[in-house]
Protein backbone atom coordinates (compact mmCIF):
# COMPACT_ATOMS: atom_id res chain seq x y z
CA UNK A 1 0.00 0.00 0.00
CA UNK A 2 1.45 3.36 -1.05
CA UNK A 3 2.10 5.75 1.81
CA UNK A 4 1.42 9.51 1.65
CA UNK A 5 2.32 12.31 4.05
CA UNK A 6 0.08 15.40 4.08
CA UNK A 7 1.67 18.50 5.64
CA UNK A 8 -1.27 20.87 6.10
CA UNK A 9 -2.14 23.15 9.02
CA UNK A 10 -5.86 23.38 8.22
CA UNK A 11 -7.08 20.17 9.84
CA UNK A 12 -10.43 20.15 8.04
CA UNK A 13 -8.69 20.22 4.66
CA UNK A 14 -6.14 17.62 5.73
CA UNK A 15 -8.89 15.30 6.98
CA UNK A 16 -10.87 15.68 3.75
CA UNK A 17 -7.80 14.89 1.62
CA UNK A 18 -6.96 11.97 3.90
CA UNK A 19 -10.48 10.50 3.64
CA UNK A 20 -10.55 10.62 -0.16
CA UNK A 21 -7.05 9.17 -0.49
CA UNK A 22 -7.76 6.36 1.97
CA UNK A 23 -10.94 5.49 0.07
CA UNK A 24 -8.69 5.14 -3.00
CA UNK A 25 -6.47 2.64 -1.22
CA UNK A 26 -3.63 4.82 0.06
CA UNK A 27 -2.15 4.85 3.55
CA UNK A 28 -2.15 8.48 4.72
CA UNK A 29 -0.50 10.35 7.59
CA UNK A 30 -0.96 14.05 8.40
CA UNK A 31 1.14 16.70 10.09
CA UNK A 32 0.17 20.31 10.87
CA UNK A 33 3.57 21.89 11.64
CA UNK A 34 6.11 22.58 8.93
CA UNK A 35 9.25 21.75 10.90
CA UNK A 36 7.82 18.52 12.30
CA UNK A 37 6.50 17.60 8.86
CA UNK A 38 9.95 18.01 7.34
CA UNK A 39 11.50 15.84 10.06
CA UNK A 40 9.01 13.07 9.36
CA UNK A 41 9.48 13.42 5.61
CA UNK A 42 13.23 12.94 5.90
CA UNK A 43 13.27 10.23 8.55
CA UNK A 44 10.51 7.97 7.20
CA UNK A 45 9.77 6.44 3.80
CA UNK A 46 6.81 7.85 1.88
CA UNK A 47 5.68 7.45 -1.72
CA UNK A 48 4.37 11.02 -2.13
CA UNK A 49 4.10 14.29 -0.22
CA UNK A 50 1.18 16.73 -0.28
CA UNK A 51 2.60 20.00 0.94
CA UNK A 52 0.74 23.16 1.90
CA UNK A 53 2.55 26.41 1.22
CA UNK A 54 1.65 28.44 4.32
CA UNK A 55 2.62 26.49 7.43
CA UNK A 56 3.63 27.37 11.00
CA UNK A 57 7.34 27.25 11.90
CA UNK A 58 8.53 26.51 8.33
CA UNK A 59 6.86 27.28 5.00
CA UNK A 60 6.27 24.89 2.13
CA UNK A 61 8.99 26.39 -0.05
CA UNK A 62 11.70 25.61 2.50
CA UNK A 63 10.30 22.13 3.17
CA UNK A 64 10.21 21.38 -0.56
CA UNK A 65 13.80 22.53 -0.97
CA UNK A 66 15.03 20.38 1.93
CA UNK A 67 13.16 17.28 0.77
CA UNK A 68 14.63 17.68 -2.72
CA UNK A 69 18.12 17.83 -1.25
CA UNK A 70 17.63 14.27 -0.03
CA UNK A 71 14.82 12.57 -1.93
CA UNK A 72 13.21 12.39 -5.38
CA UNK A 73 9.79 11.42 -3.98
CA UNK A 74 6.92 13.20 -5.79
CA UNK A 75 5.72 16.43 -4.17
CA UNK A 76 2.35 18.06 -4.81
CA UNK A 77 2.25 21.60 -3.46
CA UNK A 78 -1.14 23.07 -2.56
CA UNK A 79 -1.91 26.68 -1.72
CA UNK A 80 -4.60 29.35 -1.68
CA UNK A 81 -2.06 31.60 -3.44
CA UNK A 82 -2.97 31.94 -7.10
CA UNK A 83 -0.03 34.09 -8.21
CA UNK A 84 2.06 32.61 -11.01
CA UNK A 85 5.24 33.64 -9.18
CA UNK A 86 4.41 31.25 -6.31
CA UNK A 87 3.73 28.42 -8.76
CA UNK A 88 6.97 29.12 -10.59
CA UNK A 89 8.92 29.23 -7.35
CA UNK A 90 7.38 26.02 -6.04
CA UNK A 91 8.01 24.12 -9.26
CA UNK A 92 11.49 25.61 -9.47
CA UNK A 93 12.33 24.23 -6.02
CA UNK A 94 11.42 20.74 -7.18
CA UNK A 95 7.66 20.33 -6.64
CA UNK A 96 6.11 18.04 -9.25
CA UNK A 97 2.74 19.79 -9.25
CA UNK A 98 1.02 22.89 -7.85
CA UNK A 99 -2.71 22.93 -7.03
CA UNK A 100 -4.60 26.07 -6.09
CA UNK A 101 -7.24 25.90 -3.33
CA UNK A 102 -10.10 25.25 -3.45
CA UNK A 103 -9.84 22.13 -5.58
CA UNK A 104 -11.85 18.95 -6.01
CA UNK A 105 -10.68 16.09 -3.77
CA UNK A 106 -11.24 13.74 -6.70
CA UNK A 107 -8.85 15.86 -8.79
CA UNK A 108 -6.24 15.56 -6.05
CA UNK A 109 -6.63 11.77 -6.04
CA UNK A 110 -6.27 11.70 -9.83
CA UNK A 111 -3.08 13.77 -9.71
CA UNK A 112 -1.66 11.65 -6.89
CA UNK A 113 -2.20 8.50 -8.94
CA UNK A 114 -0.69 10.09 -12.05
CA UNK A 115 2.46 11.27 -10.27
CA UNK A 116 2.95 7.96 -8.49
CA UNK A 117 2.58 6.03 -11.75
CA UNK A 118 5.07 8.33 -13.48
CA UNK A 119 7.58 8.04 -10.63
CA UNK A 120 7.24 4.23 -10.58
CA UNK A 121 7.98 4.11 -14.32
CA UNK A 122 11.05 6.32 -13.90
CA UNK A 123 12.37 4.35 -10.94
CA UNK A 124 11.77 1.05 -12.72
CA UNK A 125 13.55 2.32 -15.81
CA UNK A 126 16.51 3.62 -13.83
CA UNK A 127 16.79 0.39 -11.89
CA UNK A 128 17.40 -1.49 -15.13
CA UNK A 129 19.78 1.04 -16.66
CA UNK A 130 21.92 2.32 -13.80
CA UNK A 131 25.46 2.92 -15.00
CA UNK A 132 27.88 1.54 -12.41
CA UNK A 133 31.66 1.89 -12.12
CA UNK A 134 33.41 -0.45 -9.65
CA UNK A 135 37.15 -0.19 -8.97
CA UNK A 136 38.93 -1.78 -6.00
CA UNK A 137 36.25 -1.21 -3.37
CA UNK A 138 34.84 1.99 -4.87
CA UNK A 139 31.38 1.81 -6.40
CA UNK A 140 30.12 4.81 -8.37
CA UNK A 141 26.48 4.81 -9.46
CA UNK A 142 26.45 7.39 -12.26
CA UNK A 143 22.68 7.21 -12.69
CA UNK A 144 21.82 7.79 -9.03
CA UNK A 145 24.95 9.90 -8.46
CA UNK A 146 25.93 7.93 -5.35
CA UNK A 147 29.31 6.64 -4.18
CA UNK A 148 30.24 3.79 -1.84
CA UNK A 149 33.70 3.09 -0.44
CA UNK A 150 34.09 -0.47 0.85
CA UNK A 151 30.32 -0.71 1.19
CA UNK A 152 29.91 2.58 3.07
CA UNK A 153 28.12 5.40 1.24
CA UNK A 154 29.94 8.74 1.09
CA UNK A 155 28.41 12.09 0.22
CA UNK A 156 29.93 14.11 -2.63
CA UNK A 157 29.18 17.57 -3.96
CA UNK A 158 28.23 17.85 -7.62
CA UNK A 159 31.73 18.81 -8.80
CA UNK A 160 33.44 16.29 -6.53
CA UNK A 161 31.26 13.54 -8.00
CA UNK A 162 31.87 14.71 -11.57
CA UNK A 163 35.62 14.89 -11.04
CA UNK A 164 35.85 11.47 -9.37
CA UNK A 165 33.71 9.89 -12.09
CA UNK A 166 35.75 11.42 -14.91
CA UNK A 167 39.03 10.19 -13.44
CA UNK A 168 37.61 6.71 -12.73
CA UNK A 169 36.30 6.46 -16.29
CA UNK A 170 39.77 7.28 -17.62
CA UNK A 171 42.08 5.22 -15.40
CA UNK A 172 45.86 5.38 -15.69
CA UNK A 173 45.61 8.53 -17.82
CA UNK A 174 47.44 11.56 -16.49
CA UNK A 175 45.44 14.79 -16.71
CA UNK A 176 46.81 18.26 -16.09
CA UNK A 177 44.94 20.56 -13.75
CA UNK A 178 44.06 22.72 -16.74
CA UNK A 179 42.54 19.75 -18.57
CA UNK A 180 40.49 18.73 -15.54
CA UNK A 181 39.26 22.28 -15.02
CA UNK A 182 38.11 22.53 -18.64
CA UNK A 183 36.46 19.10 -18.50
CA UNK A 184 34.59 19.47 -15.19
CA UNK A 185 33.96 23.21 -15.00
CA UNK A 186 33.53 23.55 -18.77
CA UNK A 187 35.64 26.69 -19.02
CA UNK A 188 39.22 27.82 -19.39
CA UNK A 189 41.16 27.83 -16.14
CA UNK A 190 42.08 31.54 -16.28
CA UNK A 191 44.41 31.10 -13.35
CA UNK A 192 41.85 29.29 -11.19
CA UNK A 193 43.29 25.76 -11.31
CA UNK A 194 43.63 25.81 -7.50
CA UNK A 195 39.96 24.78 -7.57
CA UNK A 196 41.03 21.40 -8.95
CA UNK A 197 43.58 20.92 -6.17
CA UNK A 198 40.99 21.68 -3.50
CA UNK A 199 38.48 19.23 -4.99
CA UNK A 200 41.09 16.47 -5.32
CA UNK A 201 41.96 16.96 -1.63
CA UNK A 202 38.29 16.67 -0.60
CA UNK A 203 37.77 13.57 -2.74
CA UNK A 204 40.84 11.89 -1.23
CA UNK A 205 39.50 12.58 2.27
CA UNK A 206 36.42 10.57 1.33
CA UNK A 207 37.93 7.64 -0.58
CA UNK A 208 41.48 7.15 0.68
CA UNK A 209 42.47 5.32 3.85
CA UNK A 210 45.61 7.42 4.07
CA UNK A 211 45.52 10.73 2.21
CA UNK A 212 49.30 11.06 2.58
CA UNK A 213 49.72 7.84 0.56
CA UNK A 214 46.77 7.82 -1.86
CA UNK A 215 45.92 4.47 -3.43
CA UNK A 216 43.44 5.76 -5.98
CA UNK A 217 44.14 9.31 -7.15
CA UNK A 218 47.87 9.82 -7.60
CA UNK A 219 49.68 13.10 -7.97
CA UNK A 220 52.12 13.11 -10.86
CA UNK A 221 54.43 15.91 -9.81
CA UNK A 222 54.82 18.66 -12.34
CA UNK A 223 52.03 17.23 -14.51
CA UNK A 224 48.71 16.53 -12.80
CA UNK A 225 46.65 13.58 -11.52
CA UNK A 226 45.66 10.08 -12.55
CA UNK A 227 43.29 7.42 -11.21
CA UNK A 228 45.29 4.23 -10.67
CA UNK A 229 43.87 0.76 -11.17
Amino acid sequence: MSKILIIEDEEAIADLEKDYLELSGFEVETETRGDVGLKRALESEYDLFILDLMLPEMDGFEICKEIRNHKNTPIIMVSAKKDDIDKIRGLGLGADDYMTKPFSPSELVARVKAHMARYDRLVGSNAQKNDIIEIRGIKIDKTARRVWVNGEERNFTTKEFDLLTFLAENPNHVFTKEELFREIWDMESVGDIATVTVHIKKIREKIEQNTAKPQYIETIWGVGYRFKI
